[in-house]
């Protein structure tokens, strides 16, 4: 058996630059692998099943999973199988990555599975044709990464100062579609917004103040306009005083910075007495471990 740890993804910053021919939105962004994680087990099998412990998750063709498995098949000319079990720890829906980070790790797990000894390059040329947020992570040189294109387009981003984060991250029971927010979404591509840049300088000189003014999301009024309990999240993790707050992706996930591991904590523990209790309430730090190693050994 394999067993793989999929983690989740925030989004640090998030600047749309327009529309594409193909549909799609052309991005800039900063992604941070963080250590709230599902799990994938992998094991031989004479075709290819999944099976889950959230039942609300189909467990057919249309999950990224079996997508992904599908592509790789194709991609090495096997037919060999595989049963896969995911334990779903990571809220769908939440702007989190949970679905392009379970879809990376089949790659991974499969490519050890099956021995096809396929590299990272060809594994994340594979991902960017299921998902934009794929090739992420599938990135095992950094914890963050900048993403362009579709965000497809990753390359690794090694901070010289500061090295991990920590934050409190608020899920709320409503969960938003990624299509519907771009789709909806009026964004101004001419106004003033903090550049990426700003946030790469923070990290370089270690300035956690200058990094929270530099968070950014394009996303995050139409996220905010068809789920407002976003607005209320934000609220709340303002006046714990959290250094900065935004949402992940296209949410509902709201992150908010905080000084360190210790005052996470402490926050969550503030947040929880008073705090709507369908949210899910996490602390979140950056996961400095890479997914896997491409020709690691089964566990």
């Amino acid at each position: 058996m394999i067993r793989l740890q999929a983690p989740a993804k925030l989004n640090l910053y998030l600047r749309v630059l327009g529309r594409r021919p193909d549909g799609y939105h052309e991005i800039e962004t900063l992604f941070e692998r963080i250590d709230l994680a599902d799990e994938l087990t992998f094991e031989p099998a004479d075709d290819l099943q999944l099976t889950c412990n959230d039942q609300q998750l189909s467990s057919g063709e249309d999950n990224l999973v079996i997508k992904a498995a599908r592509a790789l098949q194709q991609h090495a000319g096997t037919t060999q199988g595989a049963h896969i079990h995911l334990t779903k720890r990571i809220p769908i829906a939440a702007g989190l990555g949970g679905g392009s980070s379970d879809a990376a790790t089949t790659l991974v797990g499969l490519n050890l599975l099956w021995k096809l000894q396929r590299d990272r390059s060809s594994l994340m040329e594979l991902a960017g044709t299921l998902g934009s947020d794929i090739p992420f992570f599938l990135c095992d040189e950094s914890p963050f990464a900048i993403g362009r294109g579709r965000g497809e387009r990753c390359e690794s981003f090694v901070p010289t100062g500061i090295q991990q984060l920590a934050h409190i991250l608020v899920v709320p029971s409503e969960r938003l579609s990624t299509k519907d927010v771009y789709t909806d979404g009026e964004f101004n591509l001419t106004a003033s917004k903090p550049s990426i840049t700003m946030l790469l300088h923070a990290f370089s000189n270690g300035s956690l103040s200058e990094l929270a003014q530099g968070l950014w999301n394009d996303l995050e009024p139409e996220a905010i306009r068809r789920c407002p309990v976003i607005a209320r999240i934000q609220a709340s993790l303002h006046e714990l005083g959290c250094l900065g707050i935004r949402v992940s992706g296209s949410g509902s996930a709201v992150f908010g910075l905080c000084r360190d591991s210790a005052h996470a904590q402490q926050l969550a523990r503030e947040l929880r007495q008073t705090a709507d209790r369908s949210w899910q309430i996490h602390v979140a730090h950056t996961a400095t471990a890479a997914l896997a190693s491409v020709h690691g050994s089964a566990a």
